[in-house]
């Protein structure tokens, strides 16, 4: 991959390619054919671009990074149609906002994952069902040492505690939009 002055993507040849594949879908649509495959330098630019986005301190460590990096490419190749050469001749910022938004929300949704988790973790530790493994002698006993109680407690507490509060906003924008 060519890039100009150290960078990652060359964002002139990216427009360039991004354009000449939209030429290309343009064709194939007039002769009621499929879009073509996304050629491959297209492909390398969203790659590059989700890589390097998710080395930026607010992603790098998280353990599902590579899960991110799949869903940032995944709406890239999803939403490039979206992309207008006439009103941005910016491709590359116009890919690293999909591509942060799309990090968001698998981060959102590991949270929700780790969320249930945890509250499944609570709710087994207070019936007194918690995860149990045999001894020596084949009696089972609780393992509440799997994880730090307190720690789950205070995830489910944050967690708790920002979804009561957009709950609040959404209720807030609601009512402002009524009064309008």
């Amino acid at each position: 991959m060519n890039t100009a002055r150290g960078h990652y993507v060359d964002n002139r040849e990216f427009l360039k390619a991004l354009i000449e594949y939209r030429r290309v879908c343009w064709r194939a649509k007039r002769r009621n054919r499929s879009n073509p495959q996304i050629p491959e330098y297209i492909g390398e630019c969203f790659l590059r671009i989700a890589t390097h986005l998710s080395y930026k301190p607010n992603f790098i460590n998280y353990t599902f990074r590579e899960d991110m990096i799949a869903d940032g490419v995944e709406n890239c190749v999803t939403y490039m149609h979206n992309f207008n050469p006439r009103k941005s001749r910016n491709p590359f910022g116009y890919f690293t906002s999909v591509i942060y938004y799309a990090f968001v929300r698998r981060i959102q949704k590991e949270r929700k994952h780790t969320y249930l988790k945890y509250k499944l973790i609570e709710n087994a530790i207070v019936t007194g069902t918690t995860i149990a493994s045999p001894d020596d002698s084949n009696n089972y006993h609780v393992d509440s040492e799997m994880l730090s109680y307190e720690n789950v407690q205070e995830f489910i507490r944050r967690y708790d505690e920002h979804t009561s509060r957009r709950r609040e906003r959404r209720k807030t924008a609601k009512a402002q939009e009524m009064t309008r």
